[in-house]
């Protein structure tokens, strides 16, 4: 039996079709997991070894997210030496599967605020500004 050369320009419709429902399969399967297993969103507080503290939040509770600090910011922090063995710690403040994202904000905002982790001597923040006193 002779075998049918197919032309590109025939083959690639139907690689694009393959690949279509191969792709709406994996957003079928993400649509059955995100029901079953609904994402948390969380507020977090990182302390590093001196003590300062970043609190951010993170909408789909990733367990190895530590926050987007200004690295430049806790580098100037620690000698090179305290950098090779270096340990934080992540604790989770708050936690909600059903407020928004601007009310998640707000709270992380919130606890910004009262753990003032903007303050320069206590934490990494930058934002929302300190507000003299």
């Amino acid at each position: 039996m002779a075998r049918r050369r197919i032309s590109r320009a025939r083959a690639q419709p139907a690689a694009r079709k393959a690949i279509g429902r191969l792709c709406t399969r994996a957003a079928v399967d993400r649509a059955r997991l995100s029901r079953s297993d609904v994402a948390v969103m969380v507020i977090y507080k990182i302390t590093y070894p001196n003590g300062k503290i970043y609190v951010g939040q993170d909408r789909t509770d990733t367990l190895n997210y530590f926050g987007s600090a200004d690295s430049r910011l806790i580098e100037q922090d620690f000698t090179r030496d305290e950098r090779r063995d270096f340990a934080i710690r992540k604790e989770i403040l708050w936690e909600s599967d059903t407020a928004s994202r601007s009310e998640v904000s707000h709270v992380e905002i919130d606890f910004i605020r009262r753990l003032r982790s903007n303050d320069p001597g206590i934490g990494y923040n930058q934002w929302p500004r300190l507000r003299a006193q």
